[in-house]
C-alpha cells in the first residue's frame, strides 16, 4: 500500500511540475521568439512533446515509488526536489527569459541527475526498475541536443 501511495504522490508532483513548467513558458513553443529561432533539423513536431512527457512522468513516478519504498531518505528527497526545480525552471529560463545558454546548463544538470539515479540506485529490486528511467534519459539527451543546437546556431 505504501508503494501505491508513493506512486500517486509522485504522479501528482511530476504532472504538477509539468503543468507549472508549461505555465511558466509564457507562450513558449508557440511564441514569436521560439518560432523565429533556427531550430535543429531533428526538432520533433509539437504533439511529440506532450506524448513523450506523459510517458516519461508515468515511468518516472513508478521508478520513484520503487526507489522511495526501498530507500526513502533526506538525501533522496533533496535530490528529487533538485530535479523538480531543474525540470520546472528550464521552461522559465529558456522560453520565458530566452536565456538559452543558462537553459543549456540547466538541462545538462537535469540530465546528470537522472543519469545519477540510473547509475547509483541498482540493488536487486531496483535492477529492473531503473530501466523505467530510459524514456527520461533518452528524451533529455534529445532535448539537450535541441537546446545546444539553438545555443550554437543562433
Amino acid at each position: 500500500m505504501k508503494k501505491v501511495y508513493y506512486f500517486i504522490l509522485f504522479l501528482v508532483i511530476n504532472f504538477g511540475g509539468l503543468a507549472l513548467g508549461s505555465w511558466l513558458m509564457d507562450g513558449g513553443s508557440t511564441g514569436t521568439w521560439y518560432n523565429n529561432l533556427h531550430k535543429a533539423p531533428w526538432t520533433p513536431p509539437g504533439w511529440v512533446f506532450g506524448t513523450a512527457w506523459t510517458l516519461i512522468m508515468l515511468c518516472f513516478s513508478w521508478y520513484l515509488a520503487e526507489l522511495f519504498y526501498l530507500r526513502a531518505s533526506k538525501f533522496l528527497w533533496s535530490l528529487f526536489t533538485f530535479q523538480v526545480i531543474l525540470n520546472v525552471s528550464w521552461n522559465w529560463i529558456f522560453f520565458n527569459q530566452h536565456l538559452t545558454k543558462i537553459g543549456l546548463i540547466t538541462i545538462i544538470l537535469l540530465t546528470l541527475v537522472i543519469f545519477y539515479y540510473f547509475i547509483t540506485f541498482r540493488n536487486d529490486r531496483l535492477k529492473c526498475a531503473k530501466y523505467l528511467l530510459l524514456p527520461y534519459m533518452i528524451w533529455l539527451c534529445i532535448a539537450t541536443s535541441l537546446n545546444g543546437y539553438i545555443v550554437f546556431n543562433n
